[in-house]
């Protein structure tokens, strides 16, 4: 038999407060995450810089989460093979990507129409990790200790220095045709398979300067083999206290900074996205991984999820100047 209209109205008001509570609720795949193991996708190789920071930031997090935080390295084409994968994985908080920022800001630039993802649309940003600054490094050879001095030599010795960097594209060519630029200055590029060549060929004085990882440059400059002439953040390091920044040697405003972040893929539910970020944050922030961070020259800086969203589009219009300037494209 049928309940009649008031008996009805009775019966939901009843059902109402069970109703509320349960749209308060998270859904269940958000209120019981984690409950397997979570993979972070390295798109770069075993050993290299995101690679060994990564595997900081994973244990503490395997910790926090109370489930194994698994390194997959899916290396290739700059991070964006791996960075693609996460970009199309499910957003279920199980699959992760911890980049540089190449795949994430001068890529969508240098390959319109190849690259197969838009980190701003397909990408669910967590937290910055690290910043670290380049480092302008030249041969200890070379007759030069500061900018104005590498800049009056290059404009003496037009066209006829070269510099090192990691192919076109890369942090270290863009960076120094952004210098190039704004001093007024002729180098040539030559392109090398990594920066520990570049650093072998500064050293050997087969090109003349290189903006640097500074994880490369710095035991060279330490053990005399090569000179530090600036570094590209705009205040200074404490990780490289003593090199004055671009900015205090005539050309404020030049940066040129490689970061780390942590994101995943879009549409991953908001409850999983506050907790990785509020955990993440933390391991961050604690000494111990500040120390780690330090030792390779970066300085953690973590972010809220919006922060981490924000500086891609800051860093994208920067840099999409200097590549359109080029009127360069890799695809």
């Amino acid at each position: 038999m049928s309940l009649t209209r008031p008996f009805r109205a009775i019966a939901l008001l009843r059902c109402l407060p069970l109703i509320l509570i349960a749209a308060a609720l998270p859904t269940t795949a958000s209120a019981d995450w984690p409950e397997r193991p979570i993979h972070m996708v390295v798109p770069f190789p075993p050993g290299s810089s995101p690679d060994l920071l990564a595997r900081t930031i994973s244990e503490p997090l395997s910790q926090a989460l109370g489930q194994p935080v698994v390194i997959d390295n899916k290396p290739g084409a700059g991070g964006n093979i791996g960075t693609r994968m996460v970009a199309k994985g499910k957003p279920d908080g199980y699959t992760l990507v911890y980049t540089i920022n190449g795949p994430l800001v001068t890529a969508p630039e240098l390959y319109k129409k190849t690259l197969g993802y838009d980190p701003l649309k397909d990408l669910q940003p967590i937290t910055l990790v690290a910043t670290s600054p380049n480092v302008l490094t030249v041969p200890a050879t070379l007759s030069v200790n500061n900018v104005a001095d590498f800049i009056k030599l290059a404009r003496e010795r037009k066209g006829e220095l070269n510099y090192g960097s990691v192919g076109p594209g890369s942090s270290a060519h863009l960076a120094m045709e952004m210098f190039k630029n704004e001093a007024g200055i002729d180098l040539v590029q030559i392109p090398y398979s990594g920066f520990p060549q570049v650093i072998s060929a500064i050293i050997a004085g087969d090109v003349q300067a290189g903006f640097m990882v500074p994880a490369i440059a710095m035991p060279q400059v330490k053990s005399g083999k090569a000179k530090a002439l600036a570094i590209t953040s705009l205040e200074p390091s404490e990780s490289l206290a003593g090199i004055p920044t671009m900015a205090t040697q005539g050309y404020p405003g030049f940066e040129a900074i490689s970061w780390n972040a942590i994101l995943a893929p879009a549409g991953t539910p908001a409850p999983i996205v506050e907790r990785l970020n509020k955990e993440l944050s933390q391991i961050i922030n604690s000494d111990t991984v500040r120390k780690q961070l330090a030792q390779q020259y970066f300085t953690a800086a973590p972010s809220t999820p919006q922060g981490l969203t924000d500086r891609i589009k800051k860093d994208q219009a920067r840099w999409n100047t200097v590549i359109n300037q080029l009127n360069l494209s890799l695809d």
